[in-house]
C-alpha cells in the first residue's frame, strides 16, 4: 500500500467512526460503538506516527493527494487535498495521538454515560476535522475544517445538553468564534482579491512580489499583506482565546474533562497558531500583522496567568494554563520564531493533555469534586495520578538546566526556553522582542506559582474531604447523577455506583480505573521525553532539513539562529523566576498552610480583579450582549410590532374592524331608519339636479 493511499485513510478513518457511532450507535450498542471510533483513531495514530517518523528520519519529501474538486466558480478553484509537510506531520501527529489517548480514556471516565455513542462520534467528527484542516491545500479546505471543528467543539461541550451551564458554554464557545471566523473569511477574501488564488502552493511564491503594495481607504493608504495578515490572525484570536476573544475558554469546562483535553491541549486551540505558521510567508512580509501577533500573544500570556493564580476550579487552572502557553506560542510566531512556536504546540499537547486527564483523575476520584479548597492529602490515595500530575506540572514550569552546550529537562524546558530566548534575540529585528521577552519571563514565575499550587491544594494540603459528608439518600438529586466528574441534569441520573454513592460517612477518594491511567502513563512518557528527543530537530541544528521550507523565513530573519547565541543570564532567566515561583507557592501553600486562604477570604481589590477575570464577561455582558438584547428589543417591539405591523397590516386589519362596526351601526332593523335614509337621499338628488340645472 503507498504512503499516499496510507495517509488518505488515516485521514476519513476517524470520518467513518463518527458514522458508525453516530448513526449506528443505537443499534449495534455502546461497547462496539467506542471499539470501532476508538480502533479507528488508534489507526490513523500509527499511520501519523510513520509519516512522521518517514519524514524526521526517512526524508520524505512533501507530497499532496488530490481527491476530488471541492468548489469551483469562476477563477475560484478549490480541490479536496491532502498536503504532506513538516507542519501536517507535525500536527498529524499531535492530533491523532492526543485523540486516541482521548479516546481509551474515556472508556472509563463515561463508563456510566447513557450516551456514549453520540459521545464517541462527536469526539471522531472533531478529530476528522481537525485533520482536514492541518491537510488542507488551500484556504478553502482551511476554512471548512475549521467551521468544522468550532461546530464539533460546540457538540462537545453542550454534550449533557440538559444540564442549562453546558448549552450556555456551547453557545458562547459558537459566538465568540464566529466573531474570529468573521476575520478570518474577510482575510480569504483578502487574499483571493490580491492574487486570484486561494491554493498555497500557487500563492506563496507570489508573495514577495506583491510586498509593499497598497489599497486605498479612507483617504489613507494600507498595506494590502497587512490588511490580510490582520483579518486571517482575528482568526487565530477566536479559535485561539487569544486576548479580548478569550472568554469562550474556561466556559468550555462544562464539557466533560475528556472534551477539555482534546479541545484544550493540543487540537482546536493551536489551530492558530497552526495557521499563523502555515502563513509565514505572508507574515514575513506584514510586520504590522506580525507586530500585533507578539503584542496579543504577550498580552494574553500575561492576563491569563494572573487570572489562573486566583481559580479554584481545578478544570480551570488548566485552562487559564492553556490560554497563557497559547500566548506564548504567538509572540514566538510573532517576532518570526515560527520553529518555536511549533515546537512548543508540540511538547504542550503531551503535558496540557496529561494535566487536564489527570484533573480527571482526580474529580473521579473525588466522586465528582472539582474545587481544589474541598482536596487535599490525596497522593497517598491516588498515587499514580499524583505521579503523573507531577510529571505533568514539571514539565510545564520548565524546570531544568539551561546552557549553550548542554541542557536537559522535561518538555515544556526545552520549548518555552527556546520561545524566551529567540524573543530576546528577536530585539535586534522587532520591536516588541524585549518586551514580550520579559513578560514571558514574568509569566513562567507566575505558571510555576499557579502550577505547583493545584499541586498542593489537591496532593498536600489536610484533607478538605473529610469533614464533606457523603451524599446520603436524602441528597439534592444532583449529587447522584454524574457520570465521572461534572453533574448532569436531573433527569440524566444513574444508578449508585462503587464511587460510595447511597451510603452515610465521608467519602473516601479513589484510584482511577487502568483504562483511564494507562493513557496518562503513556502520556507522561511524551510530557517527559519530546523536548529532548525532538529539540535539535525543530529548532536546534537539524531544523533547516527538518522543516524543509514548510516555514519561510525572510532573509533578514535569523531569529532561530541568534537564539542560540543569547548571554548566559537569558539562559538561567527562565529558571531563577520558576524557582522564584515555585518557592512562593511553597511559603503559602506548605510552610503558611491556610495563609493564602485567609486571604483570599477577606477579598480585596486585587483578588476580586483576578477571581472574576479582569471582569470580562460583565464588561461583555454590558456592552455586548445586553446592548444587543437592547437593539433586538428597539427593532422587535417599535421598529416590528409598532411600525411596522402597526401601520401595515395590523393598522389595516384595525381600521377596518373600527369602519366595519361603525357601518353596522346603521344596520338597525327599523323601517322608519330606513325610510329617513331615504328621505335624505332624495333630498340630496333633487338638490343636486337643482344645482346642475341652475348651472
Amino acid at each position: 500500500m503507498s504512503l499516499q493511499l496510507l495517509v488518505t485513510l488515516g485521514v476519513f478513518a476517524p470520518l467513518l467512526g463518527a458514522a458508525v457511532a453516530g448513526f449506528f450507535g443505537r443499534r449495534i450498542g455502546d461497547i462496539p460503538s467506542q471499539a470501532v471510533t476508538t480502533g479507528l483513531l488508534f489507526f490513523s495514530c500509527a499511520v501519523a506516527w510513520t509519516v512522521f517518523g518517514q519524514w524526521t528520519w526517512g526524508h520524505l519529501e512533501p507530497f499532496t493527494v488530490t481527491l476530488a474538486p471541492f468548489i469551483n466558480v469562476g477563477d475560484f478553484q478549490s480541490n479536496w487535498a491532502i498536503r504532506i509537510d513538516a507542519l501536517s506531520a507535525v500536527m498529524l501527529v499531535v492530533v491523532t495521538t492526543v485523540s486516541s489517548l482521548v479516546h481509551l480514556y474515556s472508556w472509563g471516565y463515561m463508563a456510566e454515560d447513557d450516551s456514549r455513542p453520540r459521545f464517541f462520534a462527536y469526539l471522531s467528527l472533531f478529530t476528522f476535522a481537525m485533520l482536514a484542516l492541518v491537510t488542507a491545500a488551500d484556504f478553502m479546505q482551511l476554512f471548512f475544517g475549521w467551521e468544522g471543528v468550532g461546530l464539533a467543539s460546540y457538540l462537545l461541550i453542550g454534550f449533557w445538553f440538559k444540564k442549562p451551564t453546558a448549552s450556555a458554554a456551547a453557545i458562547k464557545a459558537f459566538v465568540v468564534n464566529r466573531v474570529g471566523d468573521f476575520g478570518f473569511a474577510l482575510g480569504i477574501i483578502t487574499v483571493f482579491w490580491m492574487f486570484g488564488t486561494i491554493q498555497f502552493a500557487e500563492l506563496f511564491p507570489m508573495i514577495a512580489s506583491r510586498q509593499g503594495e497598497g489599497w486605498e481607504f479612507l483617504g489613507q493608504t494600507w498595506s494590502a499583506l497587512d490588511l490580510a495578515g490582520v483579518l486571517l490572525f482575528i482568526g487565530a484570536m477566536g479559535k485561539s482565546a487569544q486576548f479580548f476573544l478569550h472568554t469562550w475558554l474556561p466556559d468550555a469546562m462544562e464539557g466533560p474533562t475528556p472534551v477539555s483535553a482534546l479541545i484544550h491541549a493540543a487540537t482546536m486551540v493551536t489551530a492558530g497558531v497552526y495557521m499563523v505558521c502555515l502563513l509565514s510567508p505572508i507574515y514575513e512580509y506584514a510586520p504590522t500583522a506580525a507586530l500585533l501577533i507578539a503584542i496579543t500573544g504577550g498580552i494574553t500570556a500575561l492576563f491569563a496567568a494572573t487570572v489562573g493564580l486566583a481559580q479554584n476550579d481545578i478544570k480551570r487552572v488548566i485552562a487559564y494554563s492553556t490560554c497563557s502557553q497559547l500566548g506564548y506560542m504567538f509572540f514566538a510566531a510573532g517576532v518570526g520564531a515560527y520553529q518555536a512556536a511549533m515546537f512548543h504546540l508540540f511538547t504542550h499537547a503531551f503535558f496540557k493533555a496529561l494535566l487536564f486527564l489527570g484533573a480527571g483523575s482526580v474529580i473521579h476520584g473525588m466522586h465528582h469534586e472539582q474545587d481544589m479548597r474541598k482536596m487535599g492529602g490525596l497522593w497517598k490515595l491516588l498515587p499514580v495520578t499524583y505521579a503523573v500530575m507531577m510529571i505533568g506540572t514539571i514539565a510545564i514550569t520548565g524546570i531544568g538546566i539551561p546552557g549553550h552546550e548542554f541542557k536537559f529537562g522535561f518538555a515544556g524546558f526545552y520549548s518555552k526556553d527556546s520561545i524566551l530566548e529567540s524573543a530576546f534575540a528577536a530585539a535586534d529585528y522587532s520591536p516588541v522582542g524585549l518586551f514580550v521577552f520579559f513578560i514571558g519571563l514574568f509569566a513562567a514565575g507566575l505558571t510555576a506559582y499557579y502550577s505547583w499550587r493545584l499541586i498542593f491544594m489537591t496532593f498536600h494540603n489536610k484533607p478538605a474531604w473529610k469533614h464533606d459528608h457523603a451524599h446520603d439518600d436524602h441528597a439534592a438529586p444532583h449529587a447522584q447523577i454524574e457520570t465521572h466528574a461534572e453533574p448532569l441534569p436531573d433527569d440524566r441520573g444513574h444508578a449508585h455506583d462503587d464511587h460510595g454513592h447511597g451510603h452515610h460517612g465521608p467519602l473516601k477518594p479513589h484510584e482511577s480505573p487502568w483504562v483511564m491511567l494507562v493513557p496518562l502513563l503513556l502520556l507522561s512518557v511524551g510530557a517527559i521525553a519530546s523536548g529532548f528527543a525532538f529539540y535539535e530537530f525543530f529548532v536546534g541544528h537539524h531544523e533547516h532539513e527538518f522543516w524543509r521550507g514548510a516555514i519561510f523565513t525572510g532573509p533578514e530573519n535569523h531569529v532561530i539562529h541568534d537564539s542560540h547565541e543569547v548571554p548566559t543570564w537569558v539562559l538561567w532567566a527562565p529558571l531563577v523566576v520558576s524557582a522564584i515561583g515555585t518557592f512562593a507557592a511553597v511559603y503559602f501553600y506548605v510552610l503558611r498552610e491556610g495563609l493564602a486562604r485567609r486571604m483570599a477570604e477577606r477579598g480585596g481589590p486585587i483578588n476580586s480583579f483576578l477571581s472574576n477575570k479582569w471582569y470580562f464577561d460583565e464588561i461583555y455582558d454590558v456592552l455586548f450582549v445586553k446592548g444587543a438584547r437592547a437593539l433586538g428589543d428597539l427593532f422587535w417591539k417599535v421598529g416590528d410590532v409598532r411600525i411596522i405591523d402597526g401601520l401595515g397590516p395590523n393598522g389595516a386589519a384595525w381600521a377596518s374592524l373600527k369602519s366595519a362596526a361603525r357601518l353596522a351601526k346603521v344596520q338597525s332593523g327599523y323601517v322608519y331608519h330606513y325610510a329617513f335614509v331615504m328621505l335624505l337621499g332624495v333630498a340630496g338628488l333633487l338638490a343636486f339636479a337643482i344645482y346642475a340645472w341652475g348651472a
